[in-house]
C-alpha cells in the first residue's frame, strides 16, 4: 500500500468521500488516505491528524515525498484537536480503531464538527459503539459497507446529520448491512454467534453471580437478533 495504491479497506473509505471535500483524516499514520485523495483529483485540502509521534514524522515525510506540502497539512494532535475552525472541514475519516475508540474521539469535543457534513468511520470492532453515538448525538448511518481483507473483516459506517429511529437488531449488524446481508456479512455474524456461545457455555461452569446471569442474559439476547437476521 501507498499514495497511490490503497488496500482494499482504505479504498472503500475513500469512494465514500465526496468530490471537493475538505478531509481531517484523524489517526492518519502515513497519510496514505489524504495523499490519494489529492492525487485522484478527489480533494483540493486535507488534513493529516496523528497524536504518536513516529506516524506523525511518517505522515509528514510521506507529504513531502508526494511534494504534497501546498494541499495537506500534518498535525500531531490528540484525535479532532487536529481541526480547527477556520479549517472548513466538511468530511472526517477515522480508520482502522476500535468502535468505542472512534465514538470517543468525535465525543470528546463536539464543537469540532460544526463545518463537518459528513464522517466516514471505519471500525475494527465494535462497529455497534459507532451507531449508538450517532443517535445520540444528531447523526444518521446513510450507508455502510463491509469487506473482508487478508482474513480480516472490516466495517465502513457513513454518517450525515439528520435523526433516524434504528431497531436494536439494525444499532447491532447495521441497517443497510442487514438488507444486504452478503456473504461477508454472514461469515462474520455466524462467527460472533459461534463464539457467544462458546462464552455461555464456559461461563455456565462458573458461580452464577449477578453480573454472571446479566451477561448470559445480554448473550442469549445478541444471539436472538443475529440468527433472526440471519434467518
Amino acid at each position: 500500500m501507498n499514495a497511490q495504491k490503497l488496500s482494499k479497506r482504505l479504498q472503500t473509505v475513500a469512494a465514500y468521500v465526496p468530490q471537493n471535500a475538505v478531509v481531517a483524516d484523524i489517526g492518519s499514520d502515513h497519510a496514505y488516505l489524504p495523499c490519494y485523495l489529492v492525487h485522484q483529483g478527489i480533494v483540493q485540502k486535507a488534513i493529516a491528524g496523528e497524536v504518536v509521534k513516529g506516524p506523525y514524522e511518517s505522515a509528514c515525510k510521506e507529504v513531502r515525498t508526494e511534494q504534497l506540502q501546498d494541499k495537506i497539512t500534518v498535525r500531531l494532535a490528540d484525535g479532532m484537536e487536529a481541526v480547527e475552525h477556520e479549517d472548513g472541514v466538511t468530511t472526517v475519516t477515522i480508520a482502522g480503531m476500535g468502535g468505542p475508540l472512534i465514538a470517543s474521539i468525535l465525543n470528546k469535543d463536539l464543537t469540532r464538527l460544526q463545518t463537518v457534513e459528513r464522517l466516514i468511520l471505519q471500525p475494527n470492532i465494535h462497529a455497534m459503539a459507532i451507531r449508538v453515538w450517532a443517535k445520540q448525538n444528531g447523526w444518521k448511518v446513510i450507508d455502510e459497507a463491509i469487506l473482508k481483507e487478508d482474513r480480516k473483516i472490516y466495517e465502513v459506517l457513513v454518517l450525515e446529520r439528520g435523526t433516524e429511529d434504528l431497531t436494536e437488531a439494525e444499532l447491532l449488524v447495521g441497517p443497510y448491512l442487514m438488507r444486504e446481508k452478503n456473504d461477508v456479512f454472514v461469515e462474520k455474524w455466524t462467527g460472533e454467534v459461534k463464539q457467544w456461545q462458546q462464552i455461555l457455555a464456559s461461563i455456565a461452569e462458573v458461580e452464577q453471580t449477578e453480573a454472571i446471569q446479566e451477561k448470559q442474559k445480554e448473550l442469549h439476547a445478541k444471539i436472538a437478533i443475529v440468527k433472526d437476521v440471519l434467518a
